[in-house]
């Protein structure tokens, strides 16, 4: 079953259970994909579903870090309902080994040898982890390998 599918399906259950919170969310990612497919013209792909569901716990990050600096623990603690919601139909996230040895293979792959090359390897790299980790992450950890 395909994840637009699963989440139709996960929309109901909560729906049928009276779950307001996984309802809600459900519902705010359902809107951005069909406006994200509205923009785009077409359906969206399954790589662009979990970029829409990436950005979704991004914004949620986001959200979660200006409400704790406001002190609003509520929003704190809705935002973290709502990422944990989110990550269900996420790919699993790869661990810091997996990336760093996904990472040295590229570089190999791409023979790049300085922090200039960085643009090489993002760009071999980036299809290889997508939907398992954020580009933020994934810039890190090329910049440290090529740095030294």
């Amino acid at each position: 079953m395909d994840l637009k599918k699963n989440l139709e399906t996960a929309m109901r259950e909560a729906m049928r259970t009276r779950n307001e919170p996984a309802l809600r969310t459900i519902r705010m990612v359902m809107s951005a994909i069909k406006l994200a497919e509205v923009e785009k013209g077409n359906p969206l792909d399954e790589a662009g579903i979990i970029a829409v569901l990436q950005k979704e716990v991004k914004n949620r990050r986001e959200a979660m870090s200006d409400a704790e600096k406001a002190g609003r623990a509520d929003l704190v603690a809705a935002s973290q309902s709502e990422i944990a919601i989110l990550e269900q139909y996420l790919p699993a996230q790869l661990s810091d080994a997996e990336l760093e040895s996904l990472v040295r293979q590229t570089i190999t792959e791409v023979q790049a040898a300085s922090p200039a090359d960085m643009g090489k390897v993002m760009k071999a790299l980036m299809p290889k982890v997508s939907g398992r980790t954020s580009g933020d992450r994934i810039n890190q950890a090329v910049r440290k390998i090529l740095t030294g």
